[in-house]
Parts: structure tokens; sequence; C-alpha cells
């Protein structure tokens, strides 16, 4: 095995590698490409949106592609950057930190990569094929209903493919979180990315389904002609708001807990202390949880529920601010006397803070439901919504690359260039949407294609697309750190930061079955406990023996291909009813790889315990 490593295989090879892949290591790499590629698209898509605004009246694009510009950055930005990269990170790192070998269901792990990936490239088919979605990320009816071409049933077709994806990753990291955890591994033992990955995994499972009611009636509405929404035909539009807000607040926690899991992991690292609260910290994340699902009407507080509706859910929304609090504070208090580590990852964590503070202030002036009729629908709104996503998720997306980067690809990131990435996206960060609160308490609506003279908000629009574009810049450093890393970066050791967690017990990259014997878990900290008495490795729970691990397939990939064509023909069969042969064609490939997924003995191979012994020569 090692020396096929060590030589360079061809392109055909690897790439095939990944197309068959179960392993969750390289699944998760495959996730942060794909979302990476997705997340540089909706930047992208956010920089046009920003030049368009730079001057009033400007024309730089027409208000029909502003509005689909719009619609594609918000839920490209969502559903197809913030949330896979974050399964990919999840995919990568929950196994190891419990001491695991791989996911419970690894061929469902590459079935949901896949279809995820597919859906993307589905949505951005749009943009060729007639239009994209023009409706707002949030795709409001009656507006998406009466919508004209194609850009919508795109959007509903590649958020089902997304949502089936997404909610197969959920299921397989519960299942693998409550069964596979090393012998010792208690829940109260688990790091705390490995538990917010269990709460985020719970809210996967409760919030998508929502959506997907929600998008079927849509798409019955839109294909087949029924009236779920159509008030003419005694329908109900607000209903579509219930559906997608019953699944869209938890999916807000669906991004932001992952992040506070990596915080949680990169403070206790780089200020050489315990986790400050442990037990609080896990208590406050099933808290936001819980409370994450009883606030979505605080995204129709002008709907007219009427007020006892709007009361109660302004309370619940304010006291979410309490575990979320409690988690600041956490974090402070473990900082607070400890020997800090000023790097690339740290910094993106302690900016995290006030930037993050600062959405959590905004939302709390949302919460109430008075308040919230003037702040409605205005850019407040917007600089609030980002300094929670972008100022929480991005920063924890990029701290997390900069610390695990080493174990992921066995080589160290630039620190230099990352501090020039942190610095210039930082400053472009506040420049942008810090002013967006004061452009919308001056009366700027959101999602305008263009705003007039004399308002008073030229200056504003201009500083925000300034920000942009350093936030651009930040981005283009930092992937040209990925490259200059890649080609000659400094190899990494197994345990470069001196870590307090199980992952960084095994080898930078790890081999694909993590560990040659399972870890005896002694403690929370697993492996600082070992260091503590100088030993400096993890003690085995288990005598050297052979290993059992699953085949690589390639039906993930050409289920995908399947649901990907029946799709298409369901979009299209509104015009012609000869797409409905791609209806049967593509769920016919989707079926009979499921059956011969299903009747198929796959039963792995064994790495025996020779090979072992060999390789740790």
């Amino acid at each position: 095995m090692s020396i096929a490593a060590a030589q360079k295989r061809s392109f055909s090879a690897v790439l095939w590698d990944y197309l068959t892949t179960v392993d969750h290591k390289k699944v998760g790499i495959l996730y942060l490409i794909g979302g990476s590629l997705f997340f540089l698209l909706g930047g992208l898509e956010a920089l046009i949106i920003r030049i368009q605004l730079i001057k009033p009246e400007n024309d730089f694009i027409t208000a029909g592609l502003y509005n689909e510009m719009i619609t594609m950055h918000g839920t490209t930005m969502i559903f197809f950057a913030a949330t896979p990269l974050l399964f990919g990170l999840m995919n990568y790192v929950m196994p190891l930190q419990i001491g695991a070998r791989d996911v419970a269901f690894p061929f469902l792990n590459s079935l949901g990569f896949w279809l995820f990936f597919s859906a993307g490239i589905m949505l951005n088919l749009s943009w060729f094929l007639g239009g994209a979605p023009d409706a707002g990320w949030t795709n409001y009816a009656p507006l998406s209903l009466q919508s004209p071409g194609h850009g919508i049933d795109f959007y509903v077709m590649g958020l089902q493919l997304s949502g089936a994806g997404t909610l197969m990753s959920g299921i397989n990291f519960l299942v693998t979180i409550v069964t596979m955890r090393a012998p010792g591994m208690t829940y109260m033992r688990m790091p705390l990315f490995t538990w917010t990955t269990f709460v985020t995994s719970i809210l996967v499972l409760f919030a998508f389904p929502a959506l997907t009611v929600g998008l079927f009636l849509m798409m019955f509405d839109r294909m087949f002609g029924s009236a779920f929404f159509d008030v003419a035909l005694g329908g109900n539009t607000v209903i579509w708001q219930h559906l997608f807000w019953i699944f869209g607040h938890p999916e807000v926690y669906i991004l932001i807990l992952p992040a506070f899991g990596v915080f949680s992991e990169i403070i206790p690292t780089f200020a050489r202390k315990r986790l400050f609260g442990y037990t609080a910290m896990v208590f406050a994340t099933f808290l936001i949880a819980f409370l994450g699902f009883m606030v979505w009407a605080h995204h129709m507080f002008t709907v007219g529920l009427g007020p006892v509706a709007n009361s109660i859910f302004a309370v619940a929304t304010m006291a979410i601010a309490v575990p979320t609090g409690i988690k600041i504070f956490n974090w402070l208090l473990t900082l607070w006397g400890g020997s800090i580590t000023i790097n690339s990852a740290m910094l993106w964590t302690l900016a995290f803070i006030p930037s993050f503070t600062i959405g959590g202030m905004t939302g709390v002036m949302l919460a109430s439901s008075v308040a919230d009729y003037q702040y409605h629908d205005s850019y407040f709104v917007v600089a609030h919504f980002h300094y929670v996503i972008v100022g929480g998720v991005v920063f924890a997306l990029l701290a997390a690359m900069h610390y695990w980067w080493p174990k992921m690809f066995g080589r160290m990131l630039h620190e230099g260039m990352g501090k020039l990435s942190f610095w210039t996206f930082f400053i472009g960060f506040h420049l942008t949407f810090f002013i967006q609160h004061f452009l919308g308490l001056m009366g700027m609506p959101r999602r305008y294609w263009v705003f007039l003279e004399d308002q008073g908000l030229d200056t504003g629009n201009l500083i925000s697309t300034i920000g942009a574009f350093f936030m651009t810049v930040g981005v283009i450093i930092f992937l040209i750190n990925v490259v200059h890393t890649s080609i000659k970066g400094e190899k990494a050791p197994a345990d470069p930061w001196d870590a307090r967690t199980l992952e960084w017990a095994t080898s930078s990259p790890p081999v694909h079955y993590n560990f040659k014997q399972l870890p005896l878990v002694r403690g929370l900290d697993p492996l600082w406990i070992e260091k503590t008495e100088g030993k400096g490795k993890m003690t085995p729970a288990e005598p050297l023996d052979e290993i059992h691990m699953p085949n690589g397939s390639i039906l993930p990939v050409i289920m995908t291909i399947g649901f990907f064509i029946a799709s298409l023909g369901f979009i299209y069969h509104v015009d012609h009813k000869t797409w409905l042969i791609a209806v049967y064609f593509g769920m016919a490939i989707a079926l009979v790889s499921m059956l011969t997924r299903s009747l198929k003995d796959d039963h792995g191979y064994h790495i025996t315990k020779e090979e072992l012994e060999r390789e740790a020569d």
C-alpha cells in the first residue's frame, strides 16, 4: 500500500478514485472543493450586485438580471457554499474526533455529496437555459408562481436534489456519533465540534422535510397546475412563507452551530487551556437548537399574524440570545489567563467574537415586532444577516481551513499570506456591511435595482462597494496561499499545534483507515491527557487485528445522473410532453442503480494484520 501511495498516480486514476470513493476524508475534500467553487460563484454575483449599486441610477446590469443576481447569490451562498463547506469539515474531522474508522453509511455519504454537486450544477445551468430564478432566495409566492420561463423550476428541482443529499448526511452523522465512538468516548467527553455536528444533524432531520414539502407543493403548482399557493384558485401564499421559514430559521443554526464548534476547538488549542464551562456549552448548543424551531415567524412580523402570535415569536427570538451569550462568555473566559498564540486561525477566531456579537445585537433589535415594522425589508436586515452569516460562518470556515489544513493535506499554509488575507477580508467585511445598517435606517430598501440621487445614500453605497472589493482581494490571497502551499508548502507534522483532541493523534494526512488500533479515551481532551502523562500518543483500546473497510462504488454517481436527467424532464415536460421520456429514463437509471446496490453482496475488504505491521515499519 505504502509503495503504491508513494508513486505518482495518473490523473485518470485519481479521478476514478474520487468518483468512486466512499472514504469520509475524500468525500469531505470533495465537499470542500465543490462548496469552494460555488462560494467563488456566489462571491462573483455579490460583486456584480455591489458594482450595480456603486452610484445612483447606475445601469451596469438590467433590472431583470439584477433580480436573478440577488436570487442566485443568496441561494448559492446558503445552499451550495456555506452548508456543503461545513458538511465537508464535519465529514473529515468528526469521525477522527470520535476515534471512528469511517462514517456509519459510507455509500450514503458519497451519494449525499453527488446529489448536492449535481444540484448546484443544475441550478447554474439555468443561466444558460433561458434565465436564472428571480424571486429572491426565499422564492416567495405569488412572485415565484408568476415568474416566466423555467428559472424557478430549476430552483425547485435543484433544492430538492440538494436537500435529499443534506438529509442523508444528517442521518449518517447522527448514526455515526451514536454508534461508532471509540472505547471510553462517552457523550460528555466528545469534542465540541462533534457535539455541534450532532445537534446540527438533528436540526437537518427536522428542518429539511418542511422545505421539501414546500418545494413539492411549488413543483405541483408550477408544473402540474395545482393551486396550493394561488389565491385566485383558493390557495394561500402565506403557507409558502411558513413552510420556508420553518426550514429557513433552523437553517441559520445549521450553519452557525458548526461554526461555534470550530471556535470551541481553536480557542482551547491556542489559549493552551481546556474549554471553560464545557457542560454549559453543550446544553447551550441544545437550547439554541430547540429555540431555533420556535422563532420562524419573526421573518413574518409584517404579514399580519396578529399581536398575540407576533408577541410570542418576539419573546422566543429574544430568548435565543441567552444561550448564544453563554457561548460568547465561555470563549472569553477560556481566553482569560491563557497562554495565547496569535496565528491565522486564531485571528479569524478573535475577529469572529465582536463581529458576530454585532449581528446578535441587531438580531435582538429585529426581534421587537413593533420595531421590525420599520426595519423590515430595509438594508438594516441585509447588514444584520451578513454580520451573522459572514461574521460567523465564513470567518469560521476560514479559521477551520487554517487550523485543519495541515491535518487534511499534510502541509502548512503560509502564515504571512494567511494574515494578509485575514486583514484585507476583515477590513473589507466591516466596510461593506457596517455602513448598511445606517443605509437601512435612512430608508434604503433591500432588493432594489437602483437608488435615486439626493437621498443621502450615495456615500454609504460607495463605501460598501469598496469594502466588497477588499473582501474579494482577501479571498484571492487565500487562494494564492492554497496554490503556493500545495506546490511548495512545508510538510506538516502529525500534531503541528500541540492540540488536544483525537484527530491530531493520527498522521497528517491520516491513513485511509484512520486508526490502526482504536484509541482508549480517558477523559475530555484525550490527547492532552496522554501528553500530560508524558506519553504523547494515544493508548490503544484493542490489540492489533485486521481491519474491515468498505469498497468504493460508482453507483452514487450513476444514481445521481439518473435523478439529474429526471429533474430536467420534470422541468421541461410543461413545454412538450416528449420530455416525460427523460423523467422515465432518469428514474429508471436511478432505480436500477438502487436495485443493483440492494441485491449485490458487497462485503468490503480486509486489511490484514501483516499489512498493518508492515506499514508500522
